[in-house]
């Protein structure tokens, strides 16, 4: 593809768009898999969810008792770190809010770290993780997520580039500060918004 072919492509996708694509980003078709190391194989009857660190008390949640909290559908974009953007995304799973309202933060807590099946960490400020809009899904579009994309249980930050959207979660660490995750002691940037390019630190 010439260098006009990509004007022309993103000036298209800007008009289709507007202000729902953040700068120097391309909208596509199909959802790109991009995932560091191997899927992880995972047995729903051994899948826990903690939440610990800055909270009064630690809270596990089996797969079987997650399922039973209140479900939300948002709807919404993702944005790639490494340039494409995929639009219209329909999630289903349990908003953050939610599932915070079984464990007390202490006064402490400015940030978490989410811990990932795989070893996979990312840090997101406490401001961010509590917006509406930001839940732990297990089906998009209408179908249960696959294994690439995060089956069982992946965090979708839609404000965020798409690497603060963490796979396989299975522990949220409340934290005293922030602290980099995995990407993020190798140069990314600590909060990555997209509309600000905060590609790298």
């Amino acid at each position: 593809m010439s260098l006009f072919d990509i004007y022309r492509r993103r000036q298209r996708d800007r008009e289709l768009y507007g202000v729902r694509l953040p700068p120097n980003q391309k909208v596509v078709d199909d959802w790109p898999v991009l995932t560091y190391g191997a899927t992880p194989r995972i047995d729903l009857e051994r899948w826990r969810l903690r939440l610990l660190g800055e909270v009064e008390e630690e809270r596990e949640f089996t797969w079987q008792e997650f399922m039973s909290l209140p479900k939300s559908i948002v709807r919404s974009d993702v944005h790639c770190v490494t340039g494409w953007s995929k639009m219209d995304n329909e999630w289903e799973g349990v908003r953050v809010r939610d599932l915070l309202q079984h464990v007390r933060l202490r006064p402490s807590a400015r940030a978490v770290m989410v811990h990932c099946y795989g070893g996979y960490t990312t840090n997101l400020l406490l401001e961010d993780l509590l917006r509406d809009d930001v839940l732990l899904a297990y089906r998009h579009n209408g179908q249960d997520l696959t294994p690439e994309h995060g089956w069982p249980l992946r965090l979708v930050v839609p404000h965020l580039y798409f690497w603060k959207s963490a796979k396989w979660v299975h522990a949220l660490e409340f934290l005293p500060e922030d602290r980099p995750g995995f990407w993020e002691t190798y140069g990314y940037h600590m909060r990555g918004d997209p509309w600000k390019e905060e590609r790298y630190g």
